[in-house]
Order: structure tokens, then sequence, then C-alpha cells
């Protein structure tokens, strides 16, 4: 080994060897008679010419800076102009990232469906859409679990060739319950629309577009947005619940939209097989349903002629989703017709099958009072004794009963049929004999105006533009080939939850895809365009909750799903031209039934997050109608909703769709009031800046920081600079908020809290348990009202909504499962005791008495937000001002 190779520390410091595979390169191109070239050669070569052109654009004499000298060619002087180069900086991404970000899909809904074969072609229910008069636009509401989501799925199979029962498990797919959460609780959260091509009585077909609603009071905001797109409700109440606290709701809501009302009185089975009434008590309590019905319509009815619901008249229809039948009393009556080949007159016959009206079979009429013999009502005779024949006999599992039964009734079964379970053959059974939903069809042909009639009256109620204008007119006569006119009041996620699409009906003109439009938001006039977006549409589809028709085109009267014009809209919005001359008026924002009452705080995961935490609470905005969200002085964000369910169902969706957060507590929402009132004055001089002012102050309280309620403020003097300067807005808005605070604290103020109505449904036995549970919680029953018919009570309460949380899982507890309550919000409360009364003490962990209350709440909520525990009218005084109100409170004291 030679020494000179090697330092004295054993390094190599010898001439560079080449590497082993360098050598072997070398070798098997020499034994292959190839010259061995340098792989790099070219590149060196071009780096080189490179530098030589350099050097003799700059010559050797000129003088060039350090600084502009050109060292080393650019990678399009080396690389030639025609390839195209990419330079990068030091990778400095971490290595748990991935270099491509792969897709997220969020499984928030159950995997769309392919296109569902129907029974009639795609282009037929397109060419229905054109033809704004055989279209019917709906919206399905009620309580509840009352059946209008199983309601929908006995529609699609029968429009579909797809069976929505399970046979192994007996469950209902329930088709337009397309989220997993909405699967998982049992309960519908978003409104879901279908267009469906269902025939009538006498084979035509209508195009029905039908928008299924929650049920439940703290999603009405879905059913708001459904009646503003409707043209008629059809209102689905339980047989044996009747008339719940959402049937109410629903009812004024409807009415004050202007929209008729029809009836389908679902689950009429369960009189037969839960309550197990006689046929004759069956049809008194059907009768009762419909009196309070007709009263509640007759109560908020907006007109001199309340509408009626009867069943002779037709606009009640009789169903149970889960069996998979309806009738009115007139397709019965067809029933009865074609059954025994007689010609009659369904009509006339209809009529005879409701109300006092008995069957004399010695002479074959009909009478008011029952024959010498005795006899039931016409309805109970021919319908509902018929019906309980049906249901006992399959029930009872009597084959050969049920077979002679059917055979009747002219329907034969496969034996196989028989085989099956007891709720699959009834269903198969009762599906055979009632057919498709053709009277539920006559009753909307009849009874709901088509998109066209309706069309005028609509535009009235919702356009906030001149009535005598040429768009007016337009979309009164539901012109296709006019000025287009959309109006949105739904946005529903795409599968990536990165973007919306938007919800909406055609009131006139037609909307092609690649059309640009002009896209008015709620804050829009003619006066002031700001909020205003042209937006191009990229996509249009028919939905179908499940799946969606891409079409390239809709007309006036029908309702389509739009893409590409979401980004500007925040809850509701107006489509129209984006070119046009006339002024344009937006379409009349959402007005809802209710109010968000419950607010909860939330904030990220990660503080550096805050921005995709924002862009969550945006989407939030925009997926819930009267969801509300706003960033307090203190700079925390805010969620407002409408109960428990209801923000429980938006923070799911906000930490697993939009954004990971850490959610704080809820919050009830406490506004400051004053508890005498007061003479109001006003100011005529710099009235403005007072008006500013105090809404400032009331905007956001001393006590909590939240708005104050039901407080009247008289200005008794004012002293004003005589100098301009002296009296501008920055001098008196800031006072005037002061003014109120200082006033608003020296007047005994008191804390008012939210308040649900809570109606209760329970047996009788249950009913000591259910006071003890609301005396807890601060609540109180009003009223306790037993329902006709069946063994159970409706307990009528108040309950604050700060003591609402838990209270469902509290009252079932207690009543082992058997009682069920619902709530909404009713009115404000005054807190009890004195938020300001310093000698209170707060135990930590202990409650506080009822005494105590208004302190406790007022203490937590500031820290909460970040202030200090107490309030003091010091800080919005001045020395002086202190000193004077000091000496003018002594000689009011010498003078009593």
């Amino acid at each position: 080994m030679d020494d000179n190779l090697y330092d004295e520390f054993g390094n190599y410091i010898g001439p560079e060897l080449e590497s082993e595979e360098e050598e072997d390169e070398q070798e098997r191109e020499e034994e292959d008679g190839r010259p061995v070239e340098d792989d790099d050669a070219w590149m060196d070569e071009a780096e080189a010419a490179a530098r030589d052109k350099i050097a003799e654009d700059v010559g050797t004499t000129a003088v060039v800076l350090a600084e502009d000298r050109k060292y080393y060619p650019t990678a399009m002087e080396v690389y030639g102009e025609d390839i195209e180069t990419l330079v990068m900086d030091e990778d400095a991404q971490p290595l748990e990232v991935p270099i491509i970000k792969p897709v997220k899909i969020r499984q928030f809904e159950i995997a769309k469906r392919d296109i569902v074969k129907t029974y009639v072609s795609t282009d037929f229910l397109l060419g229905l859409m054109k033809n704004a008069q055989l279209v019917r636009n709906l919206a399905l509401v009620g309580h509840l679990h009352h059946g209008k989501t199983l309601f929908m799925d006995m529609l699609v199979e029968q429009t579909h060739e797809i069976s929505t029962m399970d046979g192994t498990n007996e469950r209902h797919l329930r088709f337009t319950d397309t989220r997993i959460d909405e699967q998982e609780r049992g309960i519908s959260i978003k409104a879901m629309p279908m267009s469906l091509v269902m025939e009538d009585s006498s084979g035509k077909s209508h195009l029905i577009n039908i928008l299924d609603t929650p049920g439940h009071v703290n999603f009405s905001d879905e059913m708001t947005a459904a009646l503003r797109l409707a043209d008629g409700a059809i209102l689905l109440v339980d047989a044996v619940e009747g008339v719940m606290v959402n049937t109410e709701r629903a009812i004024k809501h409807a009415l004050q939209e202007g929209l008729p009302i029809c009836i389908v009185i679902n689950k009429v089975d369960r009189l037969i097989t839960e309550l197990k009434l006689p046929p004759a008590d069956a049809y008194h309590k059907l009768r009762h349903t419909l009196e309070e019905l007709n009263n509640l319509m007759a109560l908020y009815a907006t007109g001199p002629d309340p509408p009626q619901v009867d069943p002779v008249i037709g606009n009640v229809c009789f169903a149970s989703a889960t069996a998979g039948w309806s009738f009115t009393l007139q397709s019965f009556a067809k029933l009865y017709s074609d059954l025994h080949g007689v010609a009659l007159d369904e009509q006339a016959f209809a009529s005879k099958l409701w109300g006092d009206c008995y069957f004399h079979p010695e002479t074959r009429t009909f009478k008011r009072k029952a024959s010498a013999k005795g006899g039931e009502r016409s309805f109970v005779q021919f319908i509902l004794e018929p019906l309980y024949k049906l249901y006992s006999q399959i029930i009872g599992e009597h084959r050969r009963s049920v077979e002679i039964t059917l055979a009747e009734l002219g329907v034969h079964l496969k034996p196989s049929a028989y085989k099956l379970n007891v709720k699959p053959l009834l269903k198969l059974a009762c599906s055979s004999v009632f057919g498709t939903a053709t009277g539920f069809t006559d009753m909307l042909v009849k009874h709901i105006p088509s998109a066209k009639q309706a069309a005028s009256s609509k535009v009235e109620h919702i356009y906030t533009g001149p009535q005598d204008s040429g768009l007016a007119e337009s979309m009164k006569n539901c012109d296709p080939d006019g000025p287009l006119m959309v109006n949105v009041t739904k946005l529903f996620p795409k599968s990536d939850c990165s973007a919306f699409d938007a919800f909406g009906r055609i009131y006139s003109g037609t909307l092609q895809v690649g059309q640009s439009v002009r896209v008015l938001g709620e804050g829009y006039s003619p006066d002031d365009e700001e909020d205003m977006a042209v937006k191009e549409v990229t996509n249009l589809w028919v939905y179908q909750a499940r799946y969606s028709l891409p079409i390239g085109k809709a007309h006036a009267g029908c309702w389509v799903l739009i893409e590409g014009v979401d980004a500007s809209i925040t809850k509701t919005a107006t489509l129209c031209p984006r070119f046009y001359d006339d002024e344009v008026y937006i379409f009349r924002p959402l007005k809802f039934n209710t109010v968000s009452v419950v607010k909860t705080a939330v904030e990220p995961l990660n503080p550096s997050e805050l921005p995709k935490m924002v862009e969550g609470l945006r989407k939030i905005n925009k997926s819930y109608p009267l969801a509300l969200t706003k960033v307090e002085e203190s700079g925390e964000h805010t969620i407002l909703g409408t109960g428990e369910i209801f923000l429980d169902s938006i923070m799911k969706d906000l930490r697993e769709l939009y954004s990971e957060v850490e959610v704080k507590g809820p919050n009830i929402l406490v506004d400051d009031t004053l508890a005498p009132e007061v003479d109001k004055g006003l100011l005529d001089a710099l009235k403005d800046y007072i008006v500013q002012g105090f809404q400032w102050g009331a905007r956001e309280g001393p006590l909590c920081d939240e708005p104050i309620r039901n407080v009247r403020f008289k200005i008794l003097a004012a002293t004003i600079a005589p100098e301009p300067l002296h009296r501008g807005g920055g001098q008196i808005i800031p006072t005037a908020r002061r003014v109120a605070y200082s006033a608003f604290l020296m007047a005994t103020p008191r804390l008012m809290e939210p308040v649900y109505y809570v109606e209760i449904q329970t047996p009788a036995d249950c009913m000591s348990a259910i006071h003890n549970v609301l005396s807890r919680r601060r609540g109180h029953a009003t009223a306790e009202v037993p329902k006709p018919g069946t063994p159970f009570y409706i307990v009528k309460a108040f309950l604050p909504v700060i003591e609402s949380f838990g209270f469902e899982t509290d009252l079932r507890y207690h009543t082992q499962g058997q009682a069920f309550c619902m709530s909404v919000f009713d009115h404000w409360s005054v807190v009890p005791g004195d938020p300001l009364d310093k000698s209170i003490v707060l135990r930590p962990l202990e409650p506080a008495p009822p005494q105590h209350l208004a302190r406790e709440f007022m203490v937590k909520t500031r820290r909460r937000k970040g202030m200090s525990e107490d309030v003091s009218i010091n800080k919005f005084f001045d020395d002086p001002m202190l000193l004077e109100l000091a000496r003018q409170d002594a000689v009011l004291q010498a003078i009593l």
C-alpha cells in the first residue's frame, strides 16, 4: 500500500477512482463493440455554447456590475425555446405529507345511484316539463313521524322499478332520506325534491314535483323554503296522534303563503292494529281529526272564506304508507264500480260514503237515518269493514279466508306470496287491491293549481317589484319565451362539499346550460347593485333525491338544480338575464315561523386553522336556512340555531364536512331588558347620530354584551356644543351609547331568557314523572288534554331553553320511554334575581338558588366572553359627571 495515497488518519487522498458501476458499464460497452459515451456530454456542450454566447453578447471591453453579471445560462437557453422547463426550489414539504394530495371523499350521503329505471321514459318526463299546465308543485308537510318519507317511498315504488322495503329485515328504504345521519336518526333533516310522473284515474299523466320536508320543529326552516317553491301543501296527519304542534304550525305557514291544503290521513291501519278500535269508533276518530283541522284553518285563514277539507269534496285522502295503499272516496267508489262491473255516478256514490249516511238494503237507497233493523254508517259499511276484514285475516294468517276475500276483490296472488311474512304479505295484498295512487293524483289535479294557473297569485305574493311591469306579466303568464326569472331558495352541497348546487323554480323564460345570468342577492335593489354577480350556468339537473337527471334546458314552471351560480348566494337569490333593459327586483326573502335562540361558540382545534373554520361557517350559513353565524366583539365565533338537535346537526356537519373544530359548551342567548316601562322621547337635533348610538348600545347591552329588548329611553335634557366641530358623529354616537348604558344600569336592569313551548305525548300513568322532571328544570305545565280515541294525554308546558339540554333524554328515562316531546320557541321571560347584586356569592360546582340565577348567568357569560365579571357604571362617566350625580343624589335625599 502506497503511504502517499493516505493521510495520517487513514483517509484516501489519492487520485479519483472510477466506481465499480462505471467500470462494469465500460466493460459491457467494450464487449458489445459500442463506443464509450458520456450521458451528460450533450448537456455540457449546450452549457458551454450558452456561456460562449453570453461572452460574445457582453463583449470583452464592456463594464458589467457584479449584480448584473450573468454567470450561468437560463434553462431556456440550455434546452431550447420549444421545451417547457420548470425550476423548483428546495423541497421543504414534510415527509408525512403526500406530494399529490389525495381527493378526500366525505361520506355524508348514501352512495349516489345510477339513474333508477322508471315506468316511463326520461324523454317523456322532460316532455311534460315543457307543459306548465301538466305540472304540479307540492310541499309534503306534517308533524314528526307522521309518515311523510314513507309516503314518498310508496310513490317512488309506484313510479320506479324499485322495491322500497327490504324483504329480509322488513325495513323501508326511506328514499328521500339521502344523508347517513338521517338514516341513523330515523328523521328527515333536509328537504328533498323528486319529480314523479303519475297517472290520474282517467290515465292522463302529470308531472308531480314534491318536496319532502322534515317534520321536526327544529328544522321548520326547510319547510319554509319548500313552501316558497310550491303551489300547494300536502299535509300528512297520523290517524292516531291527530293534530300535533307541527301540524298546527304547518297549517298556519301554508295559509300565510296563500297555498291550498290537501289532507292525507296516514297510518289508518294503526286504528286497527294498535288501538284495536271498532270500525264505528275508528270513523268517529277520523271525523274528529278532520274537525280539528278545519277549526285550525278557520283560525289562521287570512281571507273572509276560510278553506275547508272534506272527504266528499275530494281534498282528503286516506292512506297507509307502510302497507302501500291510499284512496279517496272517489277512487273507492270507482273501485266498487270496476269490481262489480256496474256503471254508476262515482261522484254521487262518493258523496254518500261520508257523514251521517246509511244504506238501506231493502230499498237499496241511502238515507240520513239508519233503518229499523239498525246498521252502520256507509263509510263504516263499505270501506272500514272490508279493510278490517282484510287486515284481520292476513294478520291472523288464515290463508284460505285471505284467498277468498282477495278473490271477492278480484285479486289472485301467487302461492309463493302466502309464504311471506305478515308485513310484506299485507303490503302486497293491499297494493294489489287498491292499485296505484290514482285517487291521490286526482286530488292533486283537482285541488292544487298547475304551475301556470298558480303563477299569478304566487308572483303577487313574493315579487317585490311593480306588478304591472312587463317582467311581472311574463311571470304571471308563466311564459317560457319571456325574460328569465328564477327564485333560488335551497342550496345542496356537492359530494366533496367544496361548493353547492342551487335549487330553484323558474317563473318565466328558459334556463340553459352555458347561459350567463345575473345572481341577485337578498340585499340587491335597482338603487344599490352591490349584492349582484354575473355567473355562468355550467350544468342543470332534475333532482331525484338519490340520483339526478342531466338536462340541457329547463322551462318556466319547473324546479331545477343549477351548478355554477352558488358562489355569491347566502340564503336565497334571484336569477335574471345578464342583459335586460328594464329594472329587475328580487323575490322576497324567506319569512320563517320561528327564531334562532340557542347559541353555541366554536373555535378551531388548531388556531392556525381559523381561516378553514371560518370558511366552514360560511358553508353552514348556506346549508341551513335559519342558521346564523356571527363574530362577537370578543372575537368569539358563534352559531345560532333553533334547538338542540338543530345545533347538533350543524356541529356534525362542521366537524365532518367543512372543518375540524373544537366545540365549547352550548350557550343560551341571554338578552338585557328593563323591568319598568318608561315613556319614549325624541330629540330632533342630531337625531340620526343619537339613533345610531342608541342602536349600537341596544345591540350590545352592558350586562352580557347581548341585545337589549323591550326598553324605552327618554331624553330629558341635552347640552349641545355650538361649534360644529364638537358635535359630529364621532362625538355624539359614542356619547349616546354611554348615556344609554348608564341610564339602563341605573334603572334596575334585568336579564331575559328564551322559553320553549313543549308538547308532551304521554300515557296517563306517567303524569307525575313528567311534572317532576319539569319542576327540576324550572318548567311548568299549563294544560293536560286527553287525546280522543287514544290512551294518550297531551301535556302542554313551558320550559326555559337553557334547561332544555338533555330534557328529552331525562323525560324518556323517568317514563321508561313512554313519553315523547317536541319543543319550539315561544316567548322571552325575565330571569329571577338581580344581575347587579354583588352580595350574592356564587359557589363553584353548586347549583344557584332561583333568586341568584340572573347574577350567575351574567357572571358566567361575561367570563366566557373574556369580560370583567362586574358591571360598573363608573366606566361610562368621567369624574366631574360622577361628582355631579353624587351631588344631585345628596340633594334628592335631603328633599326626601
